[in-house]
């Protein structure tokens, strides 16, 4: 598993990501958002039925537009 800080510089590098939600803090999800969407990538955030409504909206507005969640 990749550190945020390792995901980060990854998606400064223009690659696009696919993270389990489980394996990240809300904070660090929105901080990973922020990144790709500041490089025009994407974020795939698979297992996102496990966080709350909420803190998905929080994740996506931080995307703006730039994550996708997979809610199996």
């Amino acid at each position: 598993m990749k550190l945020t800080s390792e995901i980060i510089n990854i998606l400064n590098a223009g690659g696009s990501v696919k993270i389990n939600c489980k394996s990240k803090l809300t904070s660090e999800l929105i901080n990973i958002a922020m990144a790709a969407s500041k490089n025009n990538v994407t974020l795939i955030c698979t297992n996102a039925g496990c966080k709350l409504t909420s803190e998905l909206i929080n994740i996506a507005a931080a995307g703006k537009g730039h994550v996708v969640f997979e809610l199996d």
